[in-house]
């Protein structure tokens, strides 16, 4: 009998019961852990979902919306149109992308992932990241997290970008900058702020380490926030980007805040 005739039935053999094993093993984790709603905890089919109830409440920006600034359109107005506003105030990224409305379920991932140290949520949250990209993930050459001020991650324990960003990066098989980007001013929470206070806020907040420029100098990079408000943020973290010669910035966030469509 040959080698190669020997060594199938005991590989299936293996194969089999390190199956079953894992098989048995995945019925035990959802029996002590079982899989519930990331949104509502209510018991679900798997592990990393959300109910129909929850589902129902998740508004995806979709197409058709604005090339740049990523605002879905009521309507369709045609291949490569933009918004008013990005035409008026044209953003220092190149573009926008956010997987839903700041409301119903994202709004409550978002806070369950900031406030509630569900860190847990982030693998989730990334997988739907990466679909809303429109493919920037894919093409781009590195992935950044917009960072915290050191006494701000020393309070929190824990930056909730980074978590997105990094899971971002392991999905995607990209490299994960972690500390290219700094912020090296201690500014003020953005909440309550107007458009106005918040870029006073944040003006010259962000600095390029001298390793990350090596890093950054003439890259496609993918900037990583949880929540998109005003931009005053992700604009005054890509200026800094540009500053070091990074030669194209999408921003891709969880979600955006907005009203309403266009």
């Amino acid at each position: 009998m040959s080698v190669e005739g020997t060594e199938n039935p005991v590989r299936r053999l293996v194969d089999g019961l390190t199956g079953s094993l894992r098989g048995l093993m995945a019925v035990a984790v959802d029996a002590v852990y079982p899989p519930v709603c990331s949104g509502c905890g209510r018991m679900v089919g798997q592990h990393r979902g959300v109910c129909p109830s929850c589902w129902a409440t998740l508004r995806l920006i979709e197409r058709p919306y604005c090339e740049v600034l990523g605002v879905p359109f009521s309507h369709d107005l045609g291949t490569g149109i933009l918004s008013a506003d990005a035409i008026a105030n044209p953003p220092a990224f190149e573009r926008l992308r956010s997987v839903a409305i700041h409301d119903g379920i994202a709004r409550s991932l978002v806070h369950g992932l900031k406030y509630r140290d569900r860190t847990d949520l982030a693998v989730m949250m990334a997988d739907w990241m990466i679909r809303a990209s429109d493919g920037n993930v894919d093409t781009c050459d590195a992935i950044l997290p917009v960072p915290l001020h050191a006494f701000r991650l020393w309070g929190r324990r824990f930056n909730q970008s980074a978590e997105l960003a990094r899971a971002i990066a392991r999905h995607a098989g990209k490299p994960y900058l972690a500390t290219a980007l700094i912020r090296t001013k201690r500014t003020v929470q953005q909440v309550g702020l107007g458009a106005a206070q918040r870029q006073d806020n944040v003006r010259g907040a962000f600095t390029v380490t001298e390793a990350g420029k090596a890093a950054v100098f003439g890259k496609r990079i993918v900037l990583v926030d949880d929540v998109y408000t005003t931009g005053a943020t992700v604009s005054a973290a890509t200026r800094a980007l540009k500053k070091a010669g990074a030669a194209d910035v999408t921003v891709l966030t969880f979600a955006r805040a907005m009203s309403g469509l266009i």
